[in-house]
């Protein structure tokens, strides 16, 4: 009871609902800005920095290997780990209190995935995250029970950063109008248990959706520690950023401004 009396003390000083479970911290790529991404140098960059969870790409290379990379130009520019290494040292005994969320950048390879998960005992904590509605029915046919999260939008590239800025906002908007009434409706359909939205299309509308429908939010990619901060405050049940740090930054952010960051959300 002491201790569920700080939690909740913390909560009220920080601002975030106090129904809810503390914030997950979760590492992208492990900890892309601390060490190369997808590779056991950043998973354990980011297990020494205090994660949750850690995210991680997979993707089928053009040998047919199943390696840890965000994209195939990023496959081919160096030696990617094989989903074989990446998950022998991710079941390591250090790790067993981290979650993981394992980022199927295309359908094809669910079969083989599902198997490498439970040769080594994980799937128990692994959440399954694509953009393909296909590769989450496919796990929820071959592994009933484990998790899986939609993410959205899909996108090769940024194009927030380029000379498509401006058609871009326009269709994250239309996006985010839409989201909340597809989300829950997917939820509640048993078609996913999550929901991995970038934080644009992250509101009180879409928070309130999922939560109703008993699913979770999850943001990415965010690498600003005010932008954390609101974002717990809303209520998201957890926060993908390239440098877990900021967690430590953001908690001191909330700590000054409690209450306050939710109604200045993006």
């Amino acid at each position: 009871m002491p201790a569920l009396r700080a939690a909740r003390r913390r909560r009220a000083r920080t601002g975030r609902p106090d129904h809810l479970s503390t914030l997950l911290r979760v590492g992208h790529k492990g900890a892309a800005k601390l060490a190369e991404g997808n590779t056991p140098a950043s998973f354990t960059a980011a297990l020494e920095s205090g994660v949750d969870m850690i995210e991680f790409d997979v993707l089928c290379d053009p040998a047919g290997r199943l390696v840890l990379a965000h994209d195939p130009e990023d496959a081919a520019r160096r030696e990617p780990v094989t989903l074989e290494e990446g998950l022998d040292h991710l079941a390591r005994p250090d790790y067993s209190a981290v979650e993981l969320d394992v980022d199927v950048k295309h359908p094809g390879f669910e079969p083989e995935l599902v198997a490498a998960l439970r040769a080594r005992g994980i799937e128990h904590r692994t959440l399954i995250s694509s953009t393909f509605p296909i590769t989450l029915e496919r796990i929820g046919a071959l592994a009933p029970g484990m998790r899986r999260g939609l993410s959205v939008p899909r996108a090769r590239r940024d194009y927030l950063r380029s000379v498509l800025a401006l058609p871009a906002m326009a269709y994250m908007s239309a996006v985010r109008a839409r989201l909340p009434a597809r989300a829950a409706r997917l939820i509640a359909d048993a078609q996913i248990e999550a929901v991995m939205a970038h934080w644009l299309l992250v509101g009180p509308r879409l928070v309130s959706a999922v939560h109703r429908a008993g699913g979770r939010v999850f943001v990415w990619t965010v690498d600003d520690a005010e932008r954390i901060a609101r974002l717990s405050a809303l209520g998201v049940d957890g926060v993908i950023t390239n440098d877990p740090r900021l967690f430590v930054a953001s908690a001191a952010v909330e700590e000054i401004d409690p209450g306050g960051p939710a109604a200045r959300i993006v």
